[in-house]
């Protein structure tokens, strides 16, 4: 191997090496080697540069993880969950945050945010934390993430790993008609403005009947929350099998459309 992507392991080890800058070769040839999914170079770095797995890219005040690589936007990078897997192995830590952002995102925050459902299932089995807070969507937890940037088909896996479907909004997007039936039993109740931005999200997810129920319940047939621009209408619409039903529907009960 070239010496120009090749560290010693003391270097690597003392605390000047917690940090690469993104321009120094080896960080260009361990990004390149990811983003690529190659993985006969990602292993051969990791095996050749010890301690390499851990360290962070960037500066104290701003940096990222080789697994926050991995699963940068857009996603579904070749070989994502080899990689994933070959990098935790080596010692990468799933639960790692960003550094120096508005928000806190582990890497699961991030595949969950481009719907990267097998790089995400790859996080979840190297032992990431499906609770973790701190996502640019209010604070919170990878499934608000899949949820606010419609990643369904992560939500839908986090949902099946058991992660808590705490709010109505939640379990409204996933069309969970039984779990936002609780909502309703419990006491208080809920507030009209939970019962919007659930019906917002019921619509937002494609579920006619959870958007159904909601409206019976007072929802805001045009309600747009505060963090959307789109009616319930046009956030229904979309290519999925069964969109179409709520459309006709919504259509119906006279929503509107471009509102703002």
């Amino acid at each position: 191997m070239k010496n120009e992507t090749h560290l010693d392991s003391a270097a690597i080890a003392s605390e000047c090496a917690r940090y690469i800058t993104a321009d120094s070769p080896l960080a260009v040839s361990m990004a390149e080697g990811i983003r690529r999914g190659d993985l006969e170079l990602v292993s051969r770095l990791l095996k050749q540069n010890d301690g390499i797995a851990t360290v962070r890219v960037g500066e104290a005040n701003k940096s990222k993880t080789w697994l926050h690589v991995v699963t940068d936007w857009p996603g579904y990078f070749p070989n994502g969950p080899a990689v994933v897997r070959a990098l935790i192995e080596a010692g990468a830590d799933p639960n790692a945050r960003i550094g120096g952002a508005w928000h806190s995102e582990t890497p699961l925050h991030w595949a969950a945010s481009s719907d990267d459902v097998e790089v995400a299932e790859a996080l979840i089995i190297g032992g990431a934390n499906v609770e973790a807070k701190g996502g640019s969507i209010a604070g919170g937890t990878p499934l608000d993430n899949a949820i606010g940037y419609g990643c369904w088909r992560v939500a839908r896996m986090l949902a099946e790993h058991g992660v808590q479907i705490e709010k109505l909004w939640h379990a409204a997007a996933l069309g969970m008609r039984s779990h936002v039936e609780s909502f309703f039993d419990k006491d208080p109740a809920p507030q009209i403005k939970e019962i919007n931005d659930a019906f917002w999200q019921a619509c937002h997810g494609g579920h006619r009947r959870t958007a159904e129920y909601l409206l019976a319940r007072g929802a805001d047939l045009n309600w747009i929350p505060d963090y959307a621009k789109q009616t319930p209408l046009d956030v229904a619409a979309g290519p999925e099998t069964g969109r179409e039903a709520l459309v006709n529907f919504l259509r119906e009960k006279g929503a509107k459309s471009g509102l703002k």
